[in-house]
Order: structure tokens, then sequence, then C-alpha cells
């Protein structure tokens, strides 16, 4: 009809749509992968919860020792206090001290590491505090765990004495000469007489915040992705 505007609206532009396609496919995508893995770790962290509430039992002779993790066990043998060592630089309630590691000889020849708790640091560097373990037989309660693969170490650890930046297994075993289990036991008890050592360990972060935090990270860019295409698209028509 005469005098009235016949022109056609404007279609969004090309490329900014499948850009903008493009982006909230990438974003969506990678949401949802983060919500599988905290889908994941959320049932990791109720196996160990329930692993934790278990009773202990005698140290187990299997060699899938992931399924182990968290795992009360009992574990009867003799200290090696000749190859005992302090792990370096270890927080407890805001004070430094050392975390003392020892191996165990189990009555079946196996030997296994204790972490057998926390103890503070001396006054001085050169101040290095004596934490003997106990002699002859004793039973060790603790929930079974797996040293770190990645660590940060401020200098090669080539021939460490007493005092050890992290704990790696595999340099253990070359420097002692022992053969060792590829797990430690996280002692929480006995405590006898003269024990005076910490045994507060962590408790377990399986990363369920992060990866919830990322997802919602990744669908807010793919929200905003949406918004801003729409925006600028109404703006064009405008």
């Amino acid at each position: 009809m005469h005098g009235m505007d016949t022109a056609p609206a404007r279609r969004p532009a090309l490329v900014p749509t499948l850009a903008a396609i493009a982006v909230v496919a990438v974003c969506v995508t990678a949401g949802l992968w983060q919500r599988d893995r905290m889908q994941q770790k959320l049932a990791l962290r109720a196996q160990i919860e329930t692993a934790s509430r278990s009773e202990p039992v005698a140290m187990p002779r299997v060699t899938d020792w992931a399924a182990w993790r968290f795992r009360p066990v009992r574990a009867t043998g003799e200290f090696d206090a000749a190859h005992q060592i302090l792990l370096d630089n270890r927080i407890r309630a805001g004070r430094v001290g050392y975390d003392v590691v020892a191996p165990l000889r189990l009555a079946d020849g196996r030997v296994v590491l204790v972490e057998r708790g926390w103890v503070a640091a001396g006054a001085t560097r050169a101040d290095i505090p004596d934490a003997p373990p106990p002699r002859g037989e004793v039973t060790v309660v603790g929930r079974i765990n797996q040293p770190p693969s990645a660590y940060l170490e401020l200098a090669a650890d080539k021939a460490p004495g007493r005092v050890w930046q992290n704990l790696d297994l595999a340099r253990y075993a070359a420097v002692t000469g022992l053969t060792v289990l590829p797990v430690v036991i996280e002692q929480t008890a006995p405590a006898l007489a003269g024990d005076t050592l910490v045994r507060d360990w962590p408790a377990p972060d399986v990363g369920v915040e992060k990866h919830l935090s990322y997802m919602m990270q990744w669908f807010a860019f793919a929200a905003t992705a949406v918004a801003l295409w729409g925006y600028f698209t109404w703006r064009r028509r405008k």
C-alpha cells in the first residue's frame, strides 16, 4: 500500500552470529565437562567417606592400591629407626615443623612407610628434633594414602640426609636400598608413652568446589555471549 514502509527487517549479521554460536558451543561443552568431573569427584568423596568410616583391617596384599586409599588398616612389624626421615616445612596450626616418616618392616617381609606424625621445628634450622620410633614389635593403626607424584622442590634432593623436602618413594628406595610398598600409612594410633607427635591428618580435598566454580564460569561465559549477540543485533536493527 502506498505510503507504508515495506522495507524488510534486517537479518542478523552472519559472521557475528556464527561466532556467537561457536563461542556458546565451546563454553557449554566445557561447562558440561566440568559438571561431569564434579559428579565424578562427588562419587569419589562419597567413596572416601565410606572408606574412612570402616573398621581397620590387616594390611592387605593387593596390587590396586588406589582402591584402598584412605582405608583404615592395622600393620604389625618393627620400625627401622636408621632409615627414618623428616619431611621439611610442614605447617600445623600456623607453626612450622616436620612430618616424621619411618619404614615399618612387616612380619611377612614387606616394608611400608609410616607417616608417624608431626613435630615442631627447633629454634634454629640446625636444631633438628629427635622423634625416634618405638622399639620392638608394634601394631600401627592408620589410613592408607599415596604420596603426591608432583611437587615443588627448591633444589635437587640428590643425596638427602635426615631432612627431605618431599617424599618420593622411588628416590627413597634408591637412597636407602629398601623396597617399599607404593603407599604410606598415616598413623592415627597408638600414642605410646612419651609420644608427642601430632596426628591431625587433613581431610582429603577432591576438588568438587573447583569444578563447580569452573562449570558456573563457563555457563556464565555462554550466557554473556548470547546477551552480547542479542544486544548488538537489536542495535543494528534499530
